[in-house]
């Protein structure tokens, strides 16, 4: 009887053994199946981010063929008009002395170009500097309202109250580093005088060979005066303004109601609230600008992320206008504006975010499917690196004579174009994710524009 017990104890004692085992088999079993299908599923949202991303600028390939295969707009000044120079500097006594020489050395008839300095908040002898030099100054402390944007109403007002005598057809922003070709007031008069009362123009590097993160910032601007801004000329749609070297009229000022710009990127919410209200910004690719770019990698990254920072709040602010306006009216350069602002920031940070879980997903619950992960970001990261280098290649080779820098450097930097354009992803996670406030670039390539060489214009 005890033996009988004793064996129906010992079955059960195996069944349950056996079907606590099978369950365990098949619940681990399972998880190995949910890990391999998470990490797939996570490669098949990068490669939808990644065909998103083609769809929404592959637009731009039509306008890298433009401008290989188009001829420049050329036209002949119907008038000479009459300008202001406006310079806003903050503690710029190392460079602001060399641009004013530039704009007073220009060749343009001297009594029709006027130059303003604000001295913003400065703590140092950027007012005498500019004063000695020839430009008129006015001096501004506000500590509240901080940014180019404040300074620029700052100065546009003081000069409709304190001059009310001089009138101007238009008006030229420059950042303090700036430094222009002879020519270039000359060329920007040909396309303004035609009608046209928003001119961007053509902006180049003055420390273009300094190291990788420059010349990085080098190419960039380059390929967007030439390949972006050229094409939409040719088009007739609108250009956009790009921080510095740009021109608007006296009556564009009046329609918009003064300066009433403020943003982080304050340059882009002008280019967006004119394209909504129906303007067109026009390209002047003859004109020639050169800028100082930062030398180390956490400023550059400080000041990216406050561009990224500020694509955003245009959008939050000027993007309902864009939309109405796109949808109107079916303005192409509505989209476009759309387009290089919000796609790109989404794109990447997400991007970052899902292989980052990607990476995580794999090392904890599916690491036999590892290698799915490492070819995906592997092949990824190898087609764009190629895409990137081919864009800035061309950039290169159209643009080579114009680039104040040495051939050993241009070639040697072109392979580090991607890594700048790649290192814009942490740009945009400090933007999304950390805290940006406008802060002030310090300049220090005090050059002349002859220490630049004669470059070549077309």
């Amino acid at each position: 009887m005890h033996a009988v017990r004793a064996l129906e104890i010992k079955k059960r004692f195996f069944a349950e053994s056996g079907k606590r085992f099978l369950q365990v088999k098949i619940r681990d079993g399972f998880s190995g199946k949910e890990g391999d299908l998470r990490v797939k599923t996570l490669s098949y949202f990068n490669f939808v981010f990644a065909a998103i991303f083609v769809v929404c600028y592959c637009y731009q390939f039509v306008f890298l063929i433009l401008r290989l295969l188009k001829k420049k707009r050329t036209f002949q000044a119907k008038k000479l008009c009459r300008y202001a120079a406006l310079i806003a500097a903050r503690n710029e006594e190392t460079v602001i002395g060399q641009l004013i020489d530039s704009i007073r050395a220009q060749n343009y008839p001297e009594e029709l170009l006027d130059i303003f300095v604000v001295a913003d908040n400065c703590t140092d002898q950027t007012a005498s500097v500019a004063a000695k030099r020839g430009a008129v100054v006015f001096s501004r402390e506000n500590r509240a309202q901080v940014g180019k944007g404040y300074a620029l109403r700052f100065l546009l007002e003081k000069i409709k109250k304190e001059l009310p005598g001089e009138k101007y057809d238009g008006y030229f922003v420059f950042d303090a580093d700036n430094l222009l070709d002879p020519h270039y007031v000359e060329e920007m008069n040909k396309i303004f005088s035609n009608g046209n009362q928003i001119v961007t123009s053509y902006r180049n590097t003055k420390n273009f060979g300094d190291n990788w993160i420059t010349a990085g910032y080098g190419l960039y601007f380059l390929r967007e005066s030439e390949y972006l801004n050229r094409p939409r000329d040719y088009l007739k749609t609108s250009c956009a303004v790009s921080g510095t070297g740009f021109l608007f009229s006296d009556e564009i000022l009046e329609k918009a109601g003064g300066w009433n710009y403020f943003l982080l990127t304050e340059d882009l919410e002008f280019s967006a609230d004119m394209i909504a209200r129906g303007e067109k910004i026009a390209y002047c690719g003859s004109a020639i600008i050169y800028d100082e770019q930062p030398v180390g990698f956490s400023q550059s990254i400080a000041q990216r992320a406050r561009w990224v920072k500020g694509y955003l709040q245009v959008v939050a602010k000027r993007g309902g206008g864009l939309v109405k306006t796109m949808l109107n009216t079916g303005n192409f350069a509505c989209y476009d504006m759309l387009m290089n602002t919000i796609p790109i920031v989404v794109l990447t940070v997400l991007g970052i975010l899902l292989n980052t879980v990607m990476f995580i997903v794999g090392i904890t619950s599916a690491r036999q499917e590892m290698g799915i992960f490492f070819a995906s970001v592997l092949i990824g990261a190898v087609n764009s690196y190629a895409m990137m280098y081919l864009l800035g290649l061309v950039t290169l080779l159209t643009e080579w004579k114009k680039i104040p820098c040495g051939r050993a450097k241009k070639i040697r930097y072109s392979f580090t174009f991607p890594l700048f354009l790649f290192s814009f992803g942490i740009a945009m996670l400090v933007a999304v994710f950390g805290t940006v406030q406008w802060k002030p670039i310090k300049h220090t390539a005090a050059l002349s524009i002859g220490d630049l060489g004669d470059r070549p214009r077309k």
